[in-house]
């Protein structure tokens, strides 16, 4: 089989582009069952770790599970650690679905991930994910040396796609509240912007393949409850102001060729250094938005996975 023919298969068994933007009615808790439910077992190189250990973190309203990946090279604590956002249009994702890219990261930089598994909408509208996005910080601060292992110093923020949207918020809104800053952004295909994604021509690239225009609109209107606020500077960090951008630690920005959140990707890598901030992107031109949870079909998956692991190791002193 080929990687073509494996991504179609794959495109089969989740459901998402025949999903309605707006429909409230759609069987929510039966999507994210099947959301990204692959079979890692066979993986090979599937990463060893030293633990991995379930946590209950306080979030913005209430107790919030949370999984900590220690790698086997991750050294005597408190050390560097990486604070992880998962993807799915903040409707979709758990900690499951993204455990082998949070296995493969703790591998890759020998740091410690924590990974959050924040509220999803519709059950709980914006701000709410970025409400938890903010509580989880302020416990890596606080408690995270002591429970975790974690140097709050030395603290990575990184998320996939949606998650990517609140790894960029969390470092902005430190710059605004002249709060702790991240040290470091791993940003994975992030989605910067969540005011339209219609207004220009996509060629077929861009359109994406496990992400499309309509899906886009799906999980806008589930977690914002005012379409307007899609220019929020919180939920579309792209559009943020310059005194928002400057002081942002270093960034990473990993985009993919077919995926509609491509230039914004690179968009915002260019508005950082435009500032004079350390960005350094990278582009797979062949994979589709989502490819780092394709690691059991992809060797590309599983190589960008490990650098994008030791990019973040290097930039906080654990390699």
């Amino acid at each position: 089989m080929t990687f073509d023919d494996a991504l179609r298969s794959l495109r089969g068994r989740i459901p998402l582009p025949e999903l309605k933007p707006l429909d409230l009615k759609l069987p929510i808790n039966r999507l994210r069952q099947q959301f990204l439910k692959i079979d890692y077992s066979g993986e090979p190189d599937a990463p060893e770790l030293a633990e991995v250990r379930p946590l209950i973190i306080p979030g913005a309203a209430g107790p919030m599970r949370a999984r900590l990946y220690v790698p086997l090279g991750a050294g005597v604590p408190p050390g560097p650690g990486i604070l992880f956002f998962h993807g799915g249009g903040f409707v979709l994702g758990d900690l499951d679905s993204h455990d082998m890219l949070c296995r493969r990261l703790a591998d890759g930089s020998r740091c410690r991930v924590l990974a959050v598994d924040y509220r999803l909408a519709p059950e709980h509208r914006f701000p709410a994910a970025h409400a938890d996005a903010l509580a989880a910080w302020a416990w890596v601060q606080e408690k995270g040396a002591r429970i975790a292992g974690m140097d709050p110093a030395r603290m990575a923020v990184s998320g996939d796609s949606a998650g990517g949207n609140l790894a960029a918020y969390l470092a902005q809104e430190m710059v605004r509240v002249k709060g702790p800053k991240p040290a470091f952004q791993l940003l994975l295909y992030p989605l910067l912007q969540f005011a339209d994604i219609r207004s220009k021509r996509m060629s077929p690239q861009e359109s994406g393949f496990f992400i499309s225009a309509n899906l886009f609109e799906f999980f806008r209107g589930h977690y914002l409850q005012d379409i307007g606020a899609g220019m929020d500077r919180r939920i579309s960090p792209l559009f943020a102001p310059a005194e928002d951008l400057k002081g942002l630690p270093p960034a990473h920005i990993v985009v993919c060729g077919w995926d509609p959140l491509h230039d914004e990707g690179l968009a915002y890598a260019a508005k950082l250094r435009s500032l004079g901030i350390r960005v350094t992107d990278r582009e797979y031109a062949s994979m589709v938005h989502g490819f780092l949870n394709l690691t059991p079909i992809s060797s590309t998956a599983r190589l960008a996975a490990r650098e994008a692991g030791e990019i973040t190791g290097r930039a906080l002193g654990a390699l």
